[in-house]
């Protein structure tokens, strides 16, 4: 099971990805919006996921992102995949280099495969606004977008958290 690191988007920002991820649901488009979803359930920028976070991970994450200060831009809308046929539609997150920086701290306290999505110089930042999204639907969700877009939107991180789907928990690093 997935153990992450993740930023959190500031209260503009999130409520500009919330609002994309209504109106791909309002067209009937796959959307990371939930009807039953917990709190835990918001926009971010996974930094790290891998199957396991020790303790000791953990108390060093909080010195990694003690005191976070980022200011960020959601980027272009961007596909990944095709996996089984189906895309990821994302915002890019237009990279600083103080975003990078946390991120192989991240990376290096967590030990990232250095070859893998989450090593240093292979990482890409986004924010995901739907998953499995079918070839066959990707222009409509591109359409519904342009009236809601968040393409550009300044963003700030200030806080970073952790998400265990074990135990389906999230918690705040760095003393916040």
């Amino acid at each position: 099971m997935t153990q992450s690191v993740e930023l959190l988007l500031d209260p503009v920002a999130e409520a500009a990805v919330r609002q994309e991820w209504v109106g791909l649901h309002s067209a009937r488009l796959p959307t990371e919006l939930r009807s039953n979803a917990d709190e835990s359930h918001r926009p971010h920028i996974t930094l790290y996921a891998g199957d396991t976070v020790t303790a000791e991970m953990d108390a060093a994450l909080d010195g990694v992102v003690a005191d976070l200060v980022l200011p960020l831009r959601l980027g272009a809308l961007t596909l990944f995949g095709p996996h089984r046929e189906r895309f990821v539609l994302v915002h890019a997150v237009v990279p600083s280099v103080e975003l990078l920086e946390v991120q192989r701290r991240v990376a290096a306290v967590c030990r990232a495969d250095p070859t893998g999505h989450f090593g240093a110089g292979h990482w890409t930042p986004h924010v995901t606004l739907a998953r499995r999204l079918p070839a066959a639907v990707v222009g409509d969700a591109l359409t519904v977008l342009t009236s809601c877009s968040a393409v550009g939107q300044p963003a700030r991180v200030t806080r970073c958290r952790r998400w265990d789907s074990v135990a389906r928990r999230t918690w705040l690093l760095g003393g916040h």
